[in-house]
């Protein structure tokens, strides 16, 4: 099992931009799918966007084509989510998931293998 910690969530004004990052542990953590996914208050845990471990194959939400862009550098063990054009819909807190399987980091409900701790994202009007 990996371990992830996200960290590069904060309080951004609509329109701007925010990079997620999601750092795993573990020996073998450059063969995990990974995704990430968001929780507003009252709400679901939602898809936003997912990438198998190569980053060949990615799945994004509608709510995030276009304007969140992920990635994935395994030297580093680390995913990305650029954020672009935040809106205050996006306000959430945003959570890494981790499995060997991409169908269990692309859809909702998630039952990855890992979760990371969340990190908030905060947009204002």
């Amino acid at each position: 099992q990996v371990q992830l910690v996200e960290s590069g969530g904060g309080l951004v004004q609509a329109g701007g931009s925010l990079r997620l990052s999601c750092a795993a542990s573990g020996r073998t953590a450059s063969t995990y799918a990974m995704g990430w996914f968001r929780q507003a208050p009252g709400k679901e845990r939602e898809f936003v966007a997912g990438l198998n471990w190569r980053g060949s194959s990615i799945s994004y939400a509608d709510s995030a084509k276009g304007r969140f862009t992920i990635s994935r550098d395994n030297a580093k063990n680390t995913v990305y989510l650029q954020m672009n054009s935040l809106k205050p819909e996006d306000t959430a807190v945003y959570y890494c998931a981790a499995d060997l399987s991409i169908a269990r980091v692309t859809t909702t409900p998630a039952r990855p293998e890992s979760w990371g701790q969340g990190t908030q994202v905060t947009v204002s009007s």
